[in-house]
């Protein structure tokens, strides 16, 4: 932990690595929060407990530091200068304080600061520990802010960046579909209700023609008095619903709750479409995705191949060796798979048991038979060790071509056969379906 008390010593080097910066005056208190954020963070945490000290530190290593977590109240700073001094060097801040009223909460969100937590309860630790995740998780979700009015698009959009969320701005209804189609990154999409080209329920409702709640989440916006507003963009498919002017921790609730709600809906889509003991995709995700990719090739006018892979002799090993050793041996031949395919487009799945499927789109069968041969080398220096003993693990492989004649399960039934063909000449080796 790079806990940095009063007199450091000018020999001192200065990290490179972003650190997370906490500014507390009460000893036990800085120690204990220290710890948590540096156990949940897996960041290195630098310690200063006055402003004087915070200068000096900030001073010295001014870009190092990626959040702060600075007490309102300093003994040399009363005011909240130590806030002032962070936000004002573009350190991301979040603010923790012991006494807390309406008056403290104005004086607070003067700032740019990200949250405030006061030490009010015995989940003081955890709530400041959780906002700092949040912030620095905030930091992969792409928004897209969609207003007319150009003073309340860049008013929301700094309010957003504030949170640490990457924004992009539109000022009309078309020009947020045509980014929407173009940039699959975008995770959520704040929209205004009145704007001349179409108005905030039919963005709501062409949006929700594409791209479902579980894909991407939409929070309608609007200063009118009308209550039914609120109800016409949930009507037409809105997530959400946010009254302008806005309250700060009223909008920062409410677009972490949809971003998390999202994060658990993908979380839940992977637990559904992963195979639990290799993490690999499993054989629902591989029959639900192949066709599309399968088409998307052939509308470039290129064939594709699937190959089927099998573990040699998988049962026999299992048999003498354990289930536990059929374990690791599924698991490495996955992880192997997984690392020869990376960032190649391809998609493998275990399909049962002992057996994988790759497609390769838009890949055709002289191609696909080299790509599997180096695949097959590569799960033949795979070795287990049982007993003292080194097992050395081999796969044959069938592949078979795909150019639009006959249907996927007709193809896999053919490179099954070529995989039985490798088989039966003798193992570890790849055929092509006749």
């Amino acid at each position: 932990m790079a806990y940095r008390a009063t007199g450091r010593r000018e020999s001192e080097p200065i990290t490179q690595e972003l650190k997370v910066l906490l500014v507390e005056d009460s000893r036990t208190y800085a120690l204990a929060l220290s710890r948590r954020l540096e156990t949940e963070l897996q960041l290195p945490i630098v310690v200063c407990q006055s402003l004087n000290e915070l200068h000096e530190v900030v001073t010295e290593d001014r870009a190092a530091f990626t959040l702060a977590v600075v007490d309102l109240n300093l003994p040399d700073a009363p005011r909240g200068e130590a806030i002032d001094f962070t936000v004002q060097r573009g350190i991301p801040t979040i603010v923790h304080t012991a006494s807390f009223d309406i008056e403290t909460r104005n004086r607070i969100m003067e700032r740019d600061v990200i949250d405030y937590v006061p030490k009010d309860s015995a989940f003081t630790l955890e709530t400041v520990v959780g906002t700092a995740r949040r912030a620095l998780g905030n930091r992969q979700t792409r928004i897209l802010v969609v207003d007319d009015t150009s003073a309340t698009r860049k008013l929301l959009a700094h309010m957003l960046k504030v949170q640490q969320y990457e924004v992009i701005e539109v000022a009309s209804g078309d020009e947020a579909l045509a980014l929407l189609k173009d940039d699959p990154d975008i995770k959520l999409v704040v929209s205004d209700y009145y704007m001349p080209d179409m108005d905030g329920y039919e963005l709501t409702r062409r949006i929700r023609r594409e791209f479902a709640s579980d894909r991407l989440r939409l929070i309608g916006v609007s200063s009118s008095s009308d209550r039914m507003v609120s109800v016409g963009f949930l009507k037409a498919g809105a997530n959400d619903f946010i009254s302008m002017p806005f309250i700060p921790e009223e909008l920062q609730c409410r677009i972490a709750s949809n971003v998390e709600t999202l994060e658990q809906l993908e979380q839940l889509h992977s637990l559904a479409s992963r195979d639990a003991l290799t993490g690999l995709f499993n054989r629902r995700h591989f029959f639900a995705n192949a066709g599309r990719l399968i088409e998307e090739a052939q509308a470039k006018k290129r064939k594709s191949a699937v190959a089927i892979l099998d573990i040699d002799d998988f049962k026999q090993l299992n048999d003498s060796h354990g289930h536990d050793f059929g374990d690791r041996a599924l698991a490495n031949v996955a992880r192997c798979l997984a690392q020869s395919v990376e960032g190649s487009g391809h998609l493998l799945a275990r399909i049962g048991g002992e057996e994988f499927a790759i497609l390769f789109p838009g890949v055709d069968a002289k191609a696909a038979m080299r790509l599997s041969d180096h695949i097959r080398l590569d799960v033949s220096h795979e070795t287990l060790t049982v007993g003292g003993q080194q097992v050395t693990l081999t796969a044959s492989i069938g592949v078979a071509e795909i150019d639009g004649a006959g249907n996927f399960d007709q193809q896999l039934i053919a490179a099954d056969r070529a995989l039985y063909a490798a088989k039966r000449e003798g193992r570890n080796c790849v055929r092509l379906a006749g």
